[in-house]
């Protein structure tokens, strides 16, 4: 009898994974009570004092971290995850890629790693065929001011940051008419309910379209992103990027007025002052109207060819910007292609890019307030992170 009792176990402790103690939270977080186990993971164990000596090593100081979680099953009562599928669902854990095999199972979505990233912007880079050149786009940065005077709100710059733009050929091409269609449909100012009407509802579906089904660039995007498991088709990929761009959700007053792409692109203004707007042509367009102020910039990046890199202070009808980075003279499928893999890669983080052998470095944010899909985010924010001096 004392032989089966062993037995049995030792078969106890080989079915939930642990070979030698039933007394270990590691891959058990958050779920509900199993008296199989001598001790528990979840809230309740601390109300009961039933809890695994290691509880708030790795339940609770570990909430945010992949640290002993790698690979483990879905649960939705965690704060954030650590299996195969969390980057698809844009809820993995900050530190997900650095700490969890990137073999670890589950519909061939692998770890897509820095110097993946890295190699994809490259390749985007020699493919934005529809950037601006240096005789088509012409820019006078004029005054550079440290990170210490980037709050003072003084027009340092008397002339137009953009002096010249061929817009009978840029403004023809598909992706940049396309922009130009959605960029003013929104209401600058947060707490206003946005209400599309079909045509541009229709106008945004266009955009998407346009950039990634019908360019090069947006078809490389796709393949990379369908080889490593994320997308199983094309018209998945076109369909949550819709819903993580597009999709509304509320900054302020309990209001849908906002998504990723007016924040990111269009620009709003919240608590008085200029939030998002990190796209040139949209500051091309309200400079030249007399309705943005340019005063100075604090970065300019390495770049001697378009697409650069600036970070930059304004005035946009009696709100300021203090700092306002975006990618000059890049095309809108390179500008939305970038971000795009950027949130959908490192949700939440800093993705480090290559564009000509030079690093450039995105900041995204998720939104968590509000979701989309089965537990997806939509995008807060993203950006061109300037450095600091």
């Amino acid at each position: 009898m004392k032989v089966i009792a062993v037995l049995a176990l030792w078969a106890t402790l080989f079915y939930h994974g642990y070979s030698n103690s039933l007394d270990t939270c590691q891959g058990r977080c958050g779920y509900g009570t199993d008296n199989s186990f001598s001790c528990q993971c979840n809230p309740s164990c601390e109300r009961y004092n039933d809890c695994c000596n290691d509880y708030v090593e790795i339940c609770k100081a570990g909430a945010t971290s992949c640290k002993g979680r790698c690979g483990e099953t879905y649960n939705s009562q965690n704060e954030c995850h650590c299996n195969s599928k969390c980057a698809k669902y844009n809820n993995c854990c900050s530190d997900f890629a650095d700490l969890c095999d990137s073999d670890g199972g589950g519909g061939g979505s692998g770890v897509i790693t820095d110097a993946e990233i890295k190699s994809l912007s490259e390749t985007l880079y020699a493919l934005d065929s529809n950037k601006a050149s240096a005789s088509q786009l012409v820019i006078d940065p004029q005054a550079l001011v440290p990170d210490s005077q980037t709050s003072s709100q003084s027009d340092l710059s008397p002339g137009l940051l953009f002096r010249y733009l061929d817009e009978e050929t840029l403004f023809s091409r598909p992706t940049y008419a396309a922009l130009l269609a959605v960029l003013d449909n929104y209401h600058r100012m947060t707490g206003q309910t946005e209400d599309f009407s079909p045509q541009q509802l229709a106008e945004q579906e266009t955009f998407v379209k346009e950039t990634m089904s019908n360019t090069e660039l947006g078809r490389e995007l796709f393949a990379f992103l369908y080889t490593k498991g994320v997308y199983a088709t094309e018209e998945e990929f076109i369909h949550d990027l819709k819903m993580m761009w597009f999709g509304l959700y509320s900054r302020n007053n309990k209001k849908m007025d906002s998504s990723g792409f007016e924040h990111i692109f269009a620009g709003e203004i919240k608590g008085g002052k200029v939030s998002g707007f990190h796209n040139w042509i949209q500051f091309y367009l309200l400079e030249k109207r007399g309705q943005l102020n340019y005063y100075s910039h604090s970065f300019n990046g390495p770049w001697t060819t378009y697409p650069d890199v600036m970070g930059m202070q304004f005035m946009w009808e009696g709100y300021f910007k203090q700092v306002g980075s975006a990618v000059i003279g890049c095309s809108p499928e390179f500008d939305f292609a970038l971000y795009s893999l950027c949130y959908i890669t490192r949700p939440g983080k800093q993705c480090r890019l290559s564009l000509g052998g030079k690093e450039l470095i995105i900041q995204t944010y998720t939104w968590d307030n509000s979701f989309y899909g089965d537990g997806k985010k939509f995008i807060g924010s993203a950006f061109p992170a300037t450095p600091r001096s």
